[in-house]
C-alpha cells in the first residue's frame, strides 16, 4: 500500500465516521420518543447513552480528521496520538453516563412510576439495538483494518449500546408481561436499569484502559508476533542476530526500530542491501504504513556459534542458527 493509500484509509475512516455521528443523533430522536411514551427509566437509560453517542461520535469525527493529516515539521510522527485522546475522552463520557443511570435507577426503585406505552417503547428500542450493532460491527472491523483506535473505540460504543438495549428490551418484555397480569412492574424498571448502569461503567472503563494502553506505549504482542514471525519466514544466512525491537503505532502508521547484527568485514553497500531485504520482507507484510529504522552492527566473537559464514576472524565452529522469539528479538 502507498503512501496515496494511507491518505485514503485516513478520509475513509472520517467518511464512516460521520455516518455513525448521523446515526447518533438518528437514534438520539428515536430513544427520547420511547421514554416520552413510555416513561420508563430503563428506556431513559439507553436515551441518555444516546446523548454520549452523540458527543462522543463528534469528538472522534474531529479525531480522525485531525489523525488523517499527513505528518509536518512540528509532528514528526504524524497526528495518530489524537485518537487516542479522543478514544480516552469518550470511555470517560460512558462512565459519566453510566453514574447518571445508576443514580436515576436508584431513585426509581425507591420511587416507583406509572409506566405506559411499553408495546411502543420495545418497537423502538429494538429498531435502534439492530442499527447500533450493524454500525457499532462495521465501524469495530474498519479500525482494524485501518488501524484506528478512534474508530474502534466509536464500534465497541455502538455495540456496548446495543448489548444494554437488549438487556432492556428483556426487561420491557418482562415488565410487559407481568403488567398483562396486573403486576406492579415500577420496582422492576429500575432494577433493569440499575444493572445496565453497571454494564455500562464497565464498558466505558474497557476503553479507557485500551486509550491509556496507546497513550503510554503498551507493546501490542499480536503485533510483535506478527513482525517477528515475518523475520523469521524472511531470514537470510547473513542476519545473525536481531534484537532491540520496538514498534510504535501512531495513528495507521507503524514506526519499527531493530538492530540487526551481520557478519564481520561485512561492506556499508553491502550491509545496505541486507537491511533493504529487511524493509522489503516487512513492507510486504504490512503495507507502506511501515516506517523501518534498522542499526546494523557488526558481529562478535560469541557470533560464530551462530554464524555460517566463512572469514579470517572465526573464533568459534558454528552450532547453531539463533532463536528468533518475541522475547528474544526485543531484548535491550
Amino acid at each position: 500500500m502507498g503512501c496515496r493509500s494511507l491518505v485514503d484509509r485516513g478520509r475513509e475512516n472520517y467518511n464512516f465516521q460521520k455516518y455513525i455521528v448521523l446515526l447518533g443523533v438518528s437514534l438520539f430522536f428515536l430513544k427520547f420518543a420511547a421514554w416520552f411514551y413510555t416513561g420508563s427509566v430503563a428506556v431513559l437509560t439507553d436515551a441518555l447513552e444516546s446523548i454520549v453517542n452523540v458527543v462522543a461520535g463528534s469528538i472522534g469525527l474531529y479525531a480522525l480528521y485531525v489523525s488523517s493529516k499527513p505528518k509536518d515539521r512540528d509532528h514528526p510522527y504524524g497526528h495518530g496520538k489524537v485518537e487516542f485522546i479522543s478514544a480516552s475522552v469518550e470511555g470517560a463520557m460512558i462512565c459519566f453516563a453510566g453514574l447518571l443511570i445508576l443514580m436515576e435507577s436508584f431513585n426509581r426503585i425507591l420511587n416507583p412510576q406509572e409506566i405506559s406505552n411499553l408495546d411502543v417503547g420495545i418497537f423502538l428500542i429494538a429498531l435502534s439495538a439492530v442499527l447500533n450493532f450493524i454500525a457499532g460491527s462495521r465501524a469495530v472491523k474498519k479500525g482494524e483494518k485501518n488501524r484506528s483506535q478512534a474508530l474502534i473505540a466509536s464500534g465497541r460504543h455502538l455495540r456496548s449500546d446495543t448489548y444494554s438495549s437488549v438487556g432492556i428490551l428483556i426487561g420491557l418484555v418482562l415488565m410487559y408481561s407481568l403488567e398483562y397480569f396486573g403486576y406492579e412492574v415500577g420496582w422492576l424498571d429500575g432494577a433493569v436499569a440499575c444493572l445496565f448502569g453497571i454494564i455500562i461503567l464497565f464498558t466505558g472503563a474497557k476503553v479507557l484502559k485500551d486509550s491509556f494502553d496507546g497513550i503510554m506505549d503498551r507493546a501490542d504482542n499480536e503485533l510483535l508476533e506478527q513482525v517477528v514471525g515475518c523475520l523469521r519466514e524472511h531470514r537470510h544466512n547473513d542476519w545473525i542476530e536481531m534484537y532491540g525491537l520496538r514498534i510504535l503505532k501512531v495513528g495507521g502508521r507503524l514506526h519499527i526500530d531493530l538492530c540487526v547484527v551481520l557478519p564481520y568485514g561485512m561492506t556499508v553497500r553491502e550491509q545496505h542491501f541486507e537491511t533493504c531485504e529487511a524493509k522489503k520482507a516487512i513492507t510486504e507484510r504490512f503495507g507502506k504504513v511501515v516506517e523501518l529504522t534498522i542499526m546494523c552492527e557488526p558481529c562478535h566473537k560469541y557470533s560464530c556459534r551462530n554464524c555460517y559464514n566463512e572469514c579470517s576472524e572465526r573464533r568459534e565452529p558454528f552450532l547453531k542458527e539463533s532463536e528468533w522469539t518475541v522475547e528474544s528479538i526485543t531484548r535491550p
